[in-house]
């Protein structure tokens, strides 16, 4: 265990960041589960920029890399074009 005081601080904010992480990484794929279950193209339509965002947030604080970001976009995009 840590025995420096800074060290200490450390352990508790990287446990804060890795669950806020956690909860954001899992909002975003429930998100795109259910962009995904979407029947009809009007409902998908609306949830897609909202969904970007969130994809986009992601790996803009470096949770997935900005690849996989933007091929979780583009195949979300031919989804909702498909519909």
């Amino acid at each position: 265990m840590a025995n420096h005081k800074s060290a200490l601080k450390r352990v508790r904010s990287n446990e804060t960041k890795r669950l806020r992480n956690k909860f954001q990484h899992k909002t975003t794929r429930n998100a795109i589960k259910t962009l995904r279950a979407s029947e009809k193209k009007k409902d998908a339509e609306a949830q897609l920029p909202l969904v970007v965002a969130m994809v986009d947030k992601l790996a803009k604080n470096n949770i997935i890399h900005k690849n996989k970001a933007a091929n979780i976009k583009s195949k979300l995009t031919k989804f909702v074009a498909a519909l």
